[in-house]
């Protein structure tokens, strides 16, 4: 079953966000996540959003956590966190019931 990162979030440093953008893409390549969604404008419908929306897809729950807790991301992830403000979760794809 698929699984999902899913952040929201503005940057506050865009320099370092732009670092952690060129260091990010070969970590998902490596990993086998496909990028779902990438916008830093989206369009609120309802509710407080920030101005970034990322969706990564996975394989499965393995896989993304594989990936975000490879050496490769984690040594990444605190240019994200240092240069932005808002939330991270993680979902697995829906399967209607039969």
């Amino acid at each position: 079953m698929s699984y999902y990162f899913v952040a929201n979030y503005d940057v506050t440093n865009q320099p370092l966000y732009d670092e952690y953008a060129q260091a990010v893409g070969p970590t998902l390549m490596q990993y086998g996540a496909k990028i779902v969604v990438a916008d830093h404008h989206p369009i609120p419908a309802e509710g407080q959003s920030r101005r970034t929306l990322i969706i990564l897809e996975f394989e499965s729950e393995e896989a993304a956590l594989r990936w975000y807790n490879s050496p490769e991301y984690q040594a990444v992830i605190n240019k994200r966190m240092n240069a932005s403000e808002g939330w991270v979760r993680w979902a697995p794809g829906f399967e209607m019931p039969s």
